[in-house]
């Protein structure tokens, strides 16, 4: 429990120190606690210490702990999202992070309409254009918006963006200032408020706060390297 709270505390004033050097108001910037991997026992660590938003990235895993933990936590889909799958998060899920295909948006429309729910999502933007990520490319930006605000079982909160691995986070700063400058640009297009910028994980958070972003998706610097499928860890 003091291990997990030390490190959130850790990682809130990092991100106290990065706004302030921005000018920016640090309230303004929601931790996302990526929790894949940690089992109920550490999300209810983190919640008692202060934080209440969720992200995970394997449906089975994230259903698992929804029935579990229920509807005390703000739950977050932060990973790549099959068709299949979808039917799985109507009604759980709080926001997804990752619309990045027309195809998707069709299906999260139809199971929404079915469910009489509104999925609440970001639109993924490969800003870096590497090609083993997903995401739209920025030019498939503007064309995108007005055809999703046409699904009424969809709604676009705002962008993300995943910055390549690098050894110096500052070399990540183009990519976040990029998908700062694009959100800018289309706020507003087809009625679609661009109100988040979800951009950062463990190892470049505290850039991505400088260059805007309102939201951070931080796992292994609040609960430590975990194993995952296929090993390596998380």
């Amino acid at each position: 429990m003091n291990d997990i709270r030390d490190n959130i505390r850790r990682v809130q004033n990092e991100i106290i120190r990065a706004a302030r050097r921005a000018g920016r108001d640090p309230a303004a910037v929601r931790i996302v606690a990526v929790s894949k991997g940690v089992p109920p026992d550490g999300i209810r660590k983190a919640q008692a210490a202060g934080l209440n938003a969720f992200g995970e990235n394997r449906v089975q895993e994230f259903v698992k702990k929804c029935r579990e933990i229920g509807g005390e936590v703000e739950w977050h889909f932060v990973g790549h999202v099959q068709r299949n799958k979808v039917k799985y998060l109507v009604g759980l899920v709080n926001l997804i992070h990752s619309l990045d295909r027309w195809d998707l948006a069709v299906e999260l429309n139809r199971w929404a309409l079915k469910k009489g729910r509104v999925f609440d999502t970001l639109i993924q933007v490969n800003v870096a254009r590497e090609p083993f990520k997903h995401g739209l490319y920025e030019e498939e930006v503007p064309d995108f918006l007005p055809a999703v605000a046409q699904l009424p079982g969809v709604r676009v909160r705002g962008l993300m963006t995943m910055a390549p691995y690098v050894e110096d986070p500052e070399d990540a700063r183009p990519v976040f200032r990029r998908l700062r400058e694009l959100s800018r640009k289309y706020r507003d297009v087809a009625d679609i408020s661009l109100e988040f910028l979800s951009m950062g994980m463990t190892q470049d958070f505290t850039v991505a706060v400088e260059e805007g972003a309102n939201m951070v998706r931080i796992g292994t610097a609040i609960f430590g390297p975990r194993q995952c499928q296929g090993g390596g860890v998380v």
